[in-house]
């Protein structure tokens, strides 16, 4: 199925949801109707698109038929560059909005970062990293609640986990998911030497209870005191929770509540997350299998990026993107990297569906 045939399909799909959106099961069905909702305003975004996709190739194939007059040639020169790339853009563009939107997209989601090799520095890189995320989610208005943090003794995280709640979070985030490598002399360094650290990113779905099933008997549930920054609490009373589900061996900690109650809340919210994410992983995994290629799978042992900060270049391996502006990114500006990310797994996925038919 090419992508003209796609495009083509939209309108067809929109009568069908509207249909759907008017039974009587489906209006006091909030779950359905949101998912129906979401769908029917991509579909009418796609059909927008498709129509300026037919000017823009009009506009394109009128100024390459009148490249042979003379009288024209010059103002031909000109645009016609212009409006090929306008064309290619826009091409891009829909490659995101012709696919259906995976249901997980629309989640919020769990961050969870944490220091890999490189000691102290690998600490403050991800110190580095949260920043960047969380100067990143107050431009988009997305709350942010800690879970757990774990600090070096320079100020670095050795751990943090935090839940982020907004419009399709996930599905913003989840490329991210992976070890970003930092080269830069440290804080650390006197003799000014260049150093190679890294980080590990986690980005999980959020899922709910309807989505995976955890049966109280597998849970190990134990209390302790919180440390760390906190005021009078701190190492006062029993407030932290730690939860090993015993069947996969997942730990979860939660000490930034002062409440023993919340912090099991949360900590079985990342818990169920964590065990979401692992059907999603098997599921992506088979998939990349099935092509013999590696199909964003949040596979957190693979590099896919590195901040060098000598030359300000920020290069994503997967895609092959490199930018040069390290300290604007680094301030929180995400979507330079983001939309250009999501615009190529769009392309990969557009092949899959294409060789499939």
């Amino acid at each position: 199925m090419s992508l003209d045939a796609l495009l083509a399909a939209a309108e067809p799909r929109l009568n069908e949801i509207e249909t759907e959106m008017a039974l009587p099961e489906i209006l006091g069905n909030q779950r359905r109707m949101t998912e129906l909702a979401r769908e029917h305003r991509r579909l009418r975004e796609l059909m927008e698109a498709r129509a300026n996709l037919m000017k823009a190739r009009k506009s394109v194939e009128d100024l390459k038929a009148s490249s042979n007059d003379a009288e024209l040639a010059e103002l031909v020169a000109e645009e016609l560059p212009k409006e090929e790339a306008a064309l290619e853009k826009l091409e891009r563009q829909i490659k995101t909005l012709v696919l259906p939107e995976p249901l997980e997209d629309v989640r919020n989601a769990v961050l969870e970062i944490r220091a890999g090799t490189g000691g102290e520095e690998a600490s403050l890189f991800g110190a580095t990293l949260l920043k960047m995320y969380q100067r990143y989610f107050e431009q988009k208005r997305w709350k942010q609640e800690v879970v757990t943090a774990s600090y070096s003794d320079l100020g670095g995280i050795k751990e943090y986990v935090l839940t982020v709640t907004g419009d399709g979070v996930y599905g913003k985030l989840k490329w991210e998911s992976g070890v970003h490598r930092v080269q830069r002399v440290p804080e650390t360094e006197a003799s000014g030497r260049l150093h190679t650290s890294a980080a590990t990113v986690a980005v999980l779905p959020e899922a709910e209870e309807l989505d995976v099933s955890i049966d109280e008997k597998d849970l190990r549930i134990d209390t302790y005191r919180s440390s760390g920054p906190g005021g009078q609490h701190v190492n006062k009373t029993e407030s932290a929770i730690r939860i090993t589900h015993i069947p996969s061996g997942l730990v979860v900690t939660c000490q930034d509540e002062k409440s023993q109650l919340k912090n099991r809340i949360q900590a079985m919210k990342v818990l169920r997350s964590r065990l979401f994410q692992q059907r999603l992983d098997v599921e992506n995994a088979k998939r990349a299998s099935e092509r013999k290629i590696q199909v964003g799978s949040g596979d957190r042992s693979a590099k896919i990026r590195t901040y060098n900060f000598p030359q300000n270049r920020v290069t994503d391996h997967r895609a092959g993107i490199t930018i040069y502006q390290l300290e604007y990114l680094l301030e929180g500006n995400l979507d330079q990297m983001l939309e250009p990310l999501a615009e190529y797994f769009a392309e990969e996925r557009l092949q899959e569906m294409i060789e499939k038919g």
